[in-house]
Formats: structure tokens, C-alpha cells, sequence
């Protein structure tokens, strides 16, 4: 089982080219500020997903976290985001 003390961690550079795909003009340039954070936004979203999905599991009665829980969680979680 996953330790649950365990940090979520994005690469700055995946996080950065990720975000540069996105940019129409090529001369179009990302702060490293920036780039953190996304990262951080992405890891706080990504930790939300995950308590969400579990309480849905917990809440049908389920010992496991199927993608089916985090499918009914994933429009309020959008919308909250």
C-alpha cells in the first residue's frame, strides 16, 4: 500500500513543456515562478481528486477506489477548480 505521507511531485521540466505546448508563438516565454506554481496547483488538485474519489468509495461502501468514484466525483471537482 501506497505510504500516505508520501508528497506529490511534478517535474519542473514536464510541468514546463506542458505548458509551452499550449503557447500559440514560439517566442512566447514561461517564468520558473510560474512553472512552480502550476506545479503546485496540479499537486493540490491531484490530492483533492484523491480524497474526493475516497470518500465516494467510503461512502458506497467500498474497500477499494475504482475509476468509477472518481469519475462521479470529477464534475464538482472542475467546477471547484
Amino acid at each position: 500500500m501506497a505510504d500516505p505521507d508520501a508528497d506529490i511531485i511534478f517535474k519542473k521540466n514536464t510541468v514546463s513543456k506542458l505548458l509551452s505546448s499550449f503557447f500559440k508563438e514560439d517566442k512566447t516565454r514561461l517564468s520558473s515562478d510560474a512553472v512552480l506554481l502550476m506545479a503546485e496547483i496540479l499537486k493540490v488538485f491531484v490530492q483533492e481528486a484523491a480524497v474526493r474519489s475516497q470518500k465516494q468509495a467510503e461512502s458506497e461502501d467500498c474497500d477499494q477506489v475504482d475509476i468509477e468514484h472518481f469519475e462521479k466525483i470529477l464534475p464538482q471537482l472542475l467546477l471547484d477548480f
